[in-house]
């Protein structure tokens, strides 16, 4: 569907009456946005909406991210001294504290009264309760992550894709040999997340004791050989990256390798039909575990304009006004239509990427979690690649650094 079929078709869906009627006169909404890339603008989503609801003006306000800290500190800012916008975007990382300062308004009565609610998944709405059982914030974009896979390769050597750990393992020992190997490992920095896969995936629980049971030590003990024993990650990849885990794959030196969706168009420019994409493996016990990156929005318990910020965000997460912001955001829809027709990237990632929500989690937005991604998990890590310390001692590191 073009873009401006798009926008008509988004134009008659926020004219739907998803709130009350406005009283006289016009409301404006203060909306904060990040896009990544910096020529991206909602303005014309904002004149449809506008165009359909002429008593309510948008106020888009571009805040700079900085790596999300940037943002984060202006948000919390507004809030402290009063001048909070009506809504925002917003990621799981600020729930705790915003919860904390009690900066939200609960969404549960509108979200539960809009027509749009079907059109979300129950795995999206399950990830976006918060931990007092209410709803704060409504999707709007999402990626998560999954496992390329050269499929080419696979058929090649007559290989299954993987569904499971062993046929992981097995897949991933018989297309390592020469200059190549069976899973491109992210072992710096933001390699937790492929961590994560194996060893939640695996049966360990990020709750005390969940890191150190018989399961959590045999899911890191088979990891970490991965590496050590059976020699299915490229010598580089207790120090590699995402710059290096792209190009090892591009370039034909990985088989295997986990991403998300946002890099899709650039692998196929450089494999065709080679490359694949699949939910992650699961464990042994059935269980499985994927990242999900989020982006949602909220509306503020300081907002004078509830109604009518509720009601520009709800149209941003509705159907085809869902699936233009998600050109502009660079991310994936979260609606179910819009999965149907979307066309950024070949079919078969975003299968991949919808299929791997039942399985899809966050780790815990804490302290800890901010300390574990960013130091405590690649620098542990990398030892244990290493064989300077063993893998239980590894879970020893990260038990202690959660539960003390």
């Amino acid at each position: 569907m073009k873009r401006r079929t798009l926008l008509t078709t988004a134009a008659a869906l926020a004219a739907a009456p998803l709130a009350a009627p406005h009283a006289q006169g016009t409301t404006t909404v203060r909306w904060w946005y990040h896009f990544d890339d910096p020529k991206a603008s909602p303005d014309a989503l904002v004149s449809a909406f506008e165009k359909a609801n002429p008593g309510i003006k948008i106020q888009a306000e571009n805040i700079p991210w900085g790596g999300g800290a940037d943002y984060d500190t202006r948000l919390y800012t507004s809030i402290i001294v009063g001048n909070a916008p009506d809504a925002a975007m917003v990621k799981f990382n600020n729930l705790a504290r915003l919860m904390e300062m009690d900066a939200l308004a609960p969404l549960d009565q509108m979200i539960d009264a809009w027509s749009g609610k079907s059109d979300i998944s129950d795995d999206l709405w399950r990830l976006h309760k918060a931990p007092d059982g209410k709803r704060y914030y409504l999707p709007v974009q999402y990626v998560v992550l999954y496992l390329y896979a050269r499929q080419d390769w696979f058929k090649e050597k007559g290989l299954k894709l993987p569904a499971t750990f062993e046929e992981f393992s097995t897949a991933a020992q018989a297309l390592t040999g020469g200059d190549r190997w069976g899973f491109g490992l992210r072992g710096g920095a933001g390699g937790h997340d492929h961590w994560c896969s194996f060893v939640l995936g695996g049966g360990a629980k990020l709750e005390k004791g969940g890191l150190t049971s018989p399961a959590a030590l045999a899911a890191n003990r088979w990891f970490i050989e991965l590496h050590t024993a059976k020699k299915v990650f490229p010598p580089s990849a207790p120090n590699d990256g995402f710059q290096q885990i792209v190009a090892n794959f591009k370039a034909g030196r990985t088989a295997m390798t986990i991403h998300h969706i946002g890099s899709a168009n650039d692998m196929v420019a450089a494999l065709g039909d080679g490359v694949t994409a699949i939910p992650v493996p699961r464990g042994p016990q059935g269980g499985g575990w994927t990242s999900f990156g989020d982006g949602s929005n909220a509306v503020l318990a300081q907002s004078k304009a509830k109604e009518a910020a509720w009601k520009w965000i709800a149209y941003l997460s509705t159907s085809e006004a869902n699936v233009v912001f998600n050109k502009l955001s660079g991310q994936v829809t979260v609606t179910t239509s819009g999965a149907k027709t979307w066309d950024v990237q070949p079919k078969r990632f975003m299968d991949a990427t919808v299929g791997s929500l039942p399985i899809a989690a966050t780790l815990p937005a804490t302290s800890q979690t901010a300390d574990f991604t960013r130091t405590v998990w690649p620098q542990t890590t990398q030892k244990a690649l290493l064989g300077q310390i063993t893998p239980d001692e590894m879970m020893r590191v990260f038990d202690k650094h959660y539960f003390g």
